[in-house]
C-alpha cells in the first residue's frame, strides 16, 4: 500500500503557474508508475500525466502537453506536477495516484491501486 499525500494548490490568474506535490510513504516505489488527474465540476475524472518510477519515463494528455510536466525525486519519494500557461478550463481538483507498473494504458485509466484526497486548483480569467 502506498499513501499519497497532494499540496501546491490555489488561487492564479490564468496565464501563471503553479507546482503542485505528492509526498509518497509506505512501500517501495521500484515498479511503479505514479500520475496526476484532474476532476472538474460536473466532469469526470480525467489523465493529466503520468511517469514511470524506476526509468523517469513520462507521458502527458494531449490537453496539457507543451504546458504541464511531470518529474519524481527519487530521494524524497515525490512526484511533481509543474504548470505553466495555465487556463481557467484547467480549473479541477487534481489527485495524485499511484500504482504497479502496466502499461501506459494502466497508467492513465482510472483503475488506480492508490489515491491521494486531492488539492484544488483554481485558475482565475
Amino acid at each position: 500500500q502506498v499513501q499519497l499525500v497532494e499540496s501546491g494548490g490555489g488561487l492564479v490568474q490564468a496565464g501563471g503557474s503553479l507546482r503542485l506535490s505528492c509526498a509518497a510513504s509506505g512501500r517501495t516505489l521500484s515498479s511503479y508508475t505514479m500520475g496526476w488527474f484532474r476532476q472538474s465540476p460536473g466532469k469526470g475524472r480525467e489523465f493529466v500525466a503520468a511517469i514511470i518510477w524506476n526509468s523517469g519515463n513520462t507521458y502527458h494528455s494531449d490537453s496539457v502537453k507543451g504546458r504541464f510536466t511531470i518529474s519524481r525525486d527519487n530521494a524524497k519519494k515525490t512526484v511533481y506536477l509543474q504548470m505553466n500557461s495555465l487556463k481557467p478550463e484547467d480549473t479541477a481538483v487534481y489527485y495524485c495516484a499511484a500504482s504497479p507498473y502496466g502499461g501506459w494504458a494502466r497508467a492513465s485509466s482510472l483503475n488506480q491501486d492508490n489515491w491521494g484526497q486531492g488539492t484544488q486548483v483554481t485558475v482565475s480569467s
